[in-house]
């Protein structure tokens, strides 16, 4: 699928696939960054071990047109440590990736940890999507990135997403079907659609109704919090 064919996406779902594919990371993967993004953040009270967590996925975690301690893994650590959750994020985003492009990232990913993730948050598919790759692809390649988190003893929260109307009735339904299945075949949580609570707000979208604001941004964070919390495991 051609960038120019989205002009005929309904206005609400311009922002899916593009804010997807914009702002390459250029070649090679990058290390993880800490989220984390100011000193007074870190005096916010805390309980408990520390919680590491991996963001991995595309532009929706990278965080397009916005600084790093706007994207959405920055926010959450400030708002899971707000929740007094001793979190901290490693932004392992890139912006542009299909789901083959981050499976053969991940090893190198996750060696740039300084230990094991405690939980990893999946969010994948929206590139795939945007250039009609088969689903039947994307479920096996985000499969195969959570089969490798699950041997290596991290549990995953998966972030779904959903193919707009245009894209017709059957592609529509073969891809949104493919995150409930990874769900149920390996076992693991799910937000069945990451960007349910601001894909047809224009104002939480930035000036080119393409990506979203850092206000957006929050409002994510908001909508999705728990289930990250949810999905952390007790800490042995």
């Amino acid at each position: 699928m051609r960038i120019g064919s989205l002009s005929k996406l309904r206005a609400p779902w311009v922002a899916v696939p593009l804010l997807l594919v914009l702002a390459a990371c250029g070649s090679g993967a990058p290390q993880p960054k800490p989220s984390h993004s100011a000193a007074a953040e870190d005096n916010l009270p805390v309980m408990g071990p520390e919680r590491r967590i991996l963001a991995f996925g595309d532009s929706l975690f990278a965080g397009y047109n916005v600084k790093e301690s706007e994207a959405y893994p920055a926010r959450l650590e400030t708002a899971l440590r707000a929740q007094g959750v001793n979190a901290r994020i490693s932004n392992g985003a890139v912006s542009g990736d299909t789901s083959a492009a981050a499976l053969q990232r991940l090893a190198f990913t996750l060696g740039g940890q300084a230990s094991p993730p405690d939980l990893a948050i999946v969010e994948l598919g929206g590139n795939d999507m945007l250039r009609g790759l088969s689903p039947k692809e994307t479920k096996a390649n985000i499969g195969a990135s959570v089969k490798e988190l699950q041997a290596r003893k991290i549990p995953v929260l998966i972030m779904g997403m959903r193919a707009p109307p245009n894209l017709g009735a059957a592609y529509r339904q073969e891809f949104d079907a493919v995150y409930p299945a990874l769900a149920k075949q390996y076992g693991v949580p799910l937000v069945p659609f990451f960007l349910q609570s601001i894909y047809d707000k224009p104002d939480l979208l930035q000036q080119d109704r393409m990506h979203p604001t850092p206000r957006g941004i929050e409002e994510l964070v908001a909508a999705t919090i728990d289930d990250v919390k949810r999905a952390l495991p007790e800490k042995k």
